[in-house]
């Protein structure tokens, strides 16, 4: 294979069937979308949607030291996520700069610890090989899981009944003690269990990066077509549609939800990006980034960093990432993230802004659209959030 040459999921063939518009994404050739985005944007906010999630980057982490390991390479304290949860984190370089967020599943039990690592797809690799280096004398295994998984993710309100109706079966507890759960309702947000979906077995995990309530399903590649087609049948009365990344993209926007490469880098740490409650100094050890992320807490305590925030035009020009953001004839920030939001109903950005502009209903911010001072309204994050 040539090095230009991208990377398919194992369900490529059925995305190209279905009329879907690929592109390429970190090396990944992915579905964009299938017909409007709009229109599958708005079905995963009323109804449920389909994605192929299969370019993220799983990796395993096994062995008696799992977690020992992983509180050293990690900011946040994974030794105590019990099993059957997952949680949100970020691996940090020395200097502290962001080089990934993540999602850690943890799997196994006391006397088998196993952690699933879920890394960005364009940054992967570098976790990996951040990892491996890292686990040096620690009695722990790093293995790259990424082509032992399809994963697959039903998101929107009705996610649950649709899966519901595959007759979903949990293998474990929450706790691994006791009785294995019997009714998807008990498996909370940022939970994960083994079990089986329409017969295939999957890991069943309640998380999602659109805002709404939903399910992640890793599987072998070589029953994704078969889930997929199971769950587009089981969903046809409840309007389920397949979506590509477009509205993805909007979703986790309208969330406030930040994206690698536009809300967080590694010329960022968590504290200057607004993600400093991830990084648990009160854990046991030492862990890689330590010293620079706490002179970077005690410096953004003192002098306030720009503050990521949300802007809503009063116009309908749509800003991008890179957009300055102003205020007064002054440059005061940066857009990062910017679209049309389906929910709204305007364009919509994130950005990360002086902290003197940053309280919610701020006047006179404008955003500058090649050389036009677009009026734009400070909003606190997220702009949507669902009903409970």
């Amino acid at each position: 294979m040539s090095s230009t040459e991208l990377r398919r999921t194992a369900l490529d063939a059925l995305h190209r069937s279905l009329g879907a518009t690929m592109t390429d994404f970190a090396g990944w050739d992915m579905p964009l979308r299938y017909g409007s985005e709009r229109d599958e944007h708005n079905a995963v906010r009323t109804r449920a949607g389909l994605f192929d999630l299969s370019h993220m980057g799983e990796i395993t982490v096994t062995g008696p030291q799992a977690a020992a390991f992983l509180d050293h390479a990690l900011v946040g304290n994974i030794g105590s996520v019990k099993p059957g949860r997952a949680r949100y984190t970020m691996i940090c370089r020395e200097d502290g700069g962001i080089l990934d967020d993540l999602i850690v599943y943890r799997l196994g039990a006391a006397e088998a610890p196993e952690y699933l690592v879920v890394a960005n797809a364009s940054n992967a690799q570098a976790v990996l090989d951040a990892l491996v280096e890292r686990s040096a004398g620690f009695d722990a295994e790093v293995r790259d899981d990424r082509d032992a998984y399809a994963l697959l993710a039903v998101q929107g309100p009705e996610s649950p009944g649709i899966l519901k109706g595959l007759s979903p079966k949990l293998s474990a507890s929450l706790d691994q003690g006791g009785a294995p759960l019997t009714d998807l309702e008990d498996l909370k947000y940022y939970s994960g269990l083994p079990g089986t979906v329409a017969g295939v077995p999957a890991l069943i995990a309640r998380t999602g990066y659109t805002g709404e309530d939903g399910f992640e399903l890793f599987v072998k590649p070589e029953h994704a077509v078969g889930l997929w087609q199971a769950l587009t049948e089981a969903g046809a009365g409840a309007g389920l549609v397949p979506c590509g990344l477009s509205c993805r993209d909007t979703l986790r926007l309208e969330a406030g939800m930040p994206l690698y490469g536009n809300e967080l880098s590694t010329s960022l740490t968590p504290f200057d990006a607004g993600f400093g409650r991830v990084v648990k100094f009160e854990k046991e050890g030492d862990f890689v980034g330590r010293a620079a992320l706490a002179e970077a807490a005690a410096r953004t305590e003192q002098n306030p960093p720009r503050v990521l925030v949300g802007l809503v035009a009063e116009g309908r020009r749509v800003p991008r990432a890179g957009y300055a953001v102003v205020a007064g004839g002054e440059v005061i920030g940066e857009v990062t993230s910017g679209a049309p939001s389906p929910t709204l109903g305007k364009p919509i950005a994130m950005a990360y802004v002086d902290a003197a502009h940053a309280a919610p209903g701020t006047a006179g911010v404008t955003v500058d659209i090649r050389g036009s001072q677009e009026p734009y309204e400070v909003v606190a994050l997220p702009f949507y959030k669902r009903q409970k």
